[in-house]
């Protein structure tokens, strides 16, 4: 498999808090790859930085071949990687499909005020944009939900959303951030279902997450920090064995099933 994505010896400092230090793994294409620790441990500072919110102190991200850890996160967004927030992001002003077609407009090249116009399919390309709008919707389960303000939507709705609007890039990248948060069971069985089958439509997945239950199910490769540093690195199962991640993360009820 190609290495889609390199993270080289990332250090991030804040003054003299060191949130990140020597990190380094890296994504191939066509895996899901979780990025698990304890609160603190650095993995909302690491997606920021690759996703160019700000730069590394030290050290190097690649992405396709390309280094981007000091572009701007317009231009890194373009090149093919997308996310979603912890805290949510979506226009709750704007409908269901306003939101998908928001983030459609970077592929398309259109600017925000063109969402209107395709709305009233004044064009043929205008209209077949918001038709595949809709496919999105049908493919996350929210077809029906179209024309309804985000506002008006649950919780486990608005983080479909925002998964749907961030799939809509079409991005090679795709970083979740806590997708699963405040979600109930049901919920989590199904954004659990949908990660695969984005998955299964080519997309690259790198996720944050601290529902264990998930990562384990759905993800290829786990990535452990602690304290800001990197201390495991393998599949589930050798994650669940290893004595430093039950030490610093996983703990009793982990090393229970494993014994």
């Amino acid at each position: 498999m190609r290495t889609l994505l390199q993270v080289e010896s990332i250090t991030k400092r804040f003054g003299g808090v060191v949130a990140n230090s020597e990190v380094s793994f890296s994504v191939d294409e066509g895996q899901i790859v979780g990025l698990i620790g304890p609160n603190g441990a650095g993995k909302s500072t690491m997606f920021n930085m690759i996703s160019s919110i700000f730069p590394p102190t030290e050290g190097s991200i690649v992405f396709c071949g390309k280094k981007i850890d000091l572009l701007p996160s317009y231009k890194v967004a373009p090149l093919g990687i997308s996310r979603t927030f912890q805290n949510l992001q979506v226009f709750k002003n704007m409908t269901v499909i306003e939101n998908v077609m928001v983030g459609q407009h970077m592929k398309t090249k259109q600017n925000l005020s063109g969402v209107a116009s395709m709305l009233l399919g004044i064009t043929r390309k205008e209209r077949k944009v918001y038709e595949e709008a809709m496919d999105i919707l049908r493919f996350f389960n929210l077809e029906t939900l179209y024309d309804q303000k985000a506002s008006s939507l649950s919780l486990g709705k608005l983080r479909l959303l925002e998964f749907a609007r961030a799939y809509a890039t079409e991005p090679k990248l795709l970083l979740l951030d806590e997708i699963a948060a405040g979600l109930n069971h049901s919920e989590t069985s199904e954004m659990s279902q949908l990660i695969k089958r984005v998955r299964e439509t080519g997309v690259t997945i790198l996720v944050v997450e601290h529902d264990m239950d998930l990562v384990m199910s759905i993800c290829d490769k786990l990535v452990v920090l602690d304290q800001g540093m990197k201390i495991a690195e393998g599949t589930p199962k050798e994650i669940q064995a290893n004595e430093a991640v039950i030490s610093a993360y996983l703990g009793a009820e982990i090393e229970e099933e494993v014994v």
